[in-house]
């Protein structure tokens, strides 16, 4: 550890000399403001020996020359790259005393002079964008929390409100600025590296340092949306409504849900929480029917904007605490749901002793309408061989206080993902999607990209990163194999 530590007060040094005012050291109010801004505790409570704040493309160039050279001056240095810095786990976007590179500076945002597009930093939160687009009447297929940063949510894939109209939120990025580790600053776009405009769209931080992305704006109304609570005992109802709002051939484009099974263990009690956007001006439209004749507990539905809807949001993921997530994907069928529900039923007991447990099923239709809404073979994901079939996506969802029950949330976890699997996959109804932005590190999500787009992003990784910056001297995010997959 001493070696590390003097390793990367080495390259602090030459940075802070080279970026004056623009790296922060331990004890400062900049570098404790960083700190704090983290979505997780867990990521707050690593503590690099330095942290970069770069406000321009040329500031994280010169970053990545000291940081990928290592010399006699500049020994080699371990680094990390943080956006909004929501990715929950210890060490996604922070690392333990080497260099984190704090992106929220770029948060440029600029509507092109025709309103087709929006030129945004890495660091932008979707909360600020929404604000800015709102008052023109137009949005973005972005992310749904205001305070989740652009750069990784994009190059992770990115699940949207207007997805079942518009696609993945990577597949509205036109083009990358990118910034590799020889320090030179690319464009990948539809005329110049395509294969690497490609790769970004669900292949994340192995290639480079995204700075600036451009999105296609979409002319955008008011939406009715907002949360309903309801007793747990709607569950049955529940589960057969969200299967039949599922359906694909009968899914309305402008509708999006997100169900959650929670348990709260402040309030000792298991809730359903339906989280509804239709994104028309259209008041209950009918393909809530279901939903909205079911007796609820609380209520906000109502007709609003897109900033007012992340704000929301944000506010049902409260910052500062120990969080954690892990994914599958399963068939939207009622047998599916609910053996995922009672898997979920069987796993509270386990967790409900833990301080300040949240401990939540949150159940998303994926439907091809939103998966294939671009040509699928468009991004890394790897979802072109679906056929049609809807599909969805499920996110364990966990919150509690405690250090010291790190280790027992996470091997609950993994076991209640484990008896899903099963249960699911008796019914023949697994699918071997995993979402990277859901993902828990013990997940292997690019790999269910399969083996011919991962051998591709491997292949694309050695053109732009022939050193292996980004998987050596990067640990945080989810990496690449390191050899070819057998197809």
């Amino acid at each position: 550890m001493a070696n590390v530590m003097n390793t990367a007060g080495t390259c602090c040094l030459i940075l802070s000399t080279l970026l004056e005012g623009k790296v922060s050291f331990p004890g400062s109010a900049a570098y404790t403001a960083s700190l704090g801004s983290y979505f997780s505790l867990q990521q707050a409570d690593v503590l690099p020996k330095c942290i970069v704040a770069p406000d321009t493309t040329d500031d994280v160039s010169t970053a990545l020359r000291v940081l990928a050279n290592a010399t006699t001056t500049a020994p080699e240095c371990l680094f990390a790259i943080r956006s909004g810095g929501h990715s929950s786990y210890a060490g996604a976007s922070n690392i333990q005393s080497g260099v984190t590179i704090d992106l929220r500076g770029l948060d440029s945002i600029e509507t092109s002079s025709d309103n087709s597009s929006v030129s945004v930093g890495s660091g932008a939160t979707w909360g600020a964008i929404y604000s800015q687009l709102d008052h023109s009447s137009l949005s973005v297929a972005g992310g749904r929390s205001a305070g989740v940063g652009v750069g990784g949510l994009v190059i992770g894939g990115g699940i949207s409100y207007l997805g079942p109209r518009y696609g993945w939120t990577c597949d509205t990025a036109t083009s990358f600025e990118v910034v590799l580790a020889n320090g030179s600053v690319i464009t990948a776009d539809e005329t110049q590296h395509q294969d690497l405009l490609w790769a970004l769209r669900g292949g994340t931080n192995n290639f480079g340092v995204v700075t600036k992305i451009n999105l296609r704006t979409f002319e955008q109304a008011e939406i009715w949306g907002g949360v309903v609570y309801h007793v747990i005992d709607m569950e049955d109802e529940e589960i057969i409504a969200l299967s039949e709002f599922s359906a694909s051939d009968t899914y309305d484009k402008y509708s999006s849900l997100i169900t959650t099974f929670g348990y709260s263990g402040a309030q000792g009690m298991s809730a359903i929480v339906n989280n509804m956007e239709y994104t028309k001006a259209v008041v209950n439209p009918p393909v809530f029917q279901s939903l909205s004749n079911l007796s609820s507990i609380y209520n906000t539905m109502r007709l609003t904007n897109m900033t007012d809807l992340s704000i929301e949001t944000q506010s049902l993921q409260e910052d500062g605490l120990r969080q954690a997530s892990a994914t599958l994907t399963i068939e939207p069928t009622v047998e599916a749901i609910n053996a995922s529900v009672q898997a979920w039923n069987t796993s509270v007991p386990s967790v409900q002793d833990v301080p300040g447990v949240i401990w939540s099923l949150v159940l998303e239709p994926l439907p091809p309408t939103f998966y294939a809404q671009h040509n699928p073979n468009d991004n890394a994901l790897g979802l072109s061989k679906r056929h049609g079939k809807s599909l969805l996506v499920v996110q364990l969802s966990m919150t509690w206080l405690n250090a010291e029950d790190d280790d027992r949330l996470a091997a609950a976890a993994k076991a209640l993902i484990g008896d899903i699997a099963q249960r699911v996959g008796k019914l023949g109804a697994l699918d071997p999607f995993l979402y990277l932005n859901y993902a828990a590190p013990w997940q292997q999500p690019i790999a269910s990209y399969g083996a011919d787009n991962v051998n591709k992003l491997i292949k694309i990784q050695k053109r732009y990163d022939p050193g292996n910056i980004f998987t050596h001297r990067v640990p945080g995010g989810f990496k690449l194999p390191r050899t070819p997959q057998p197809a």
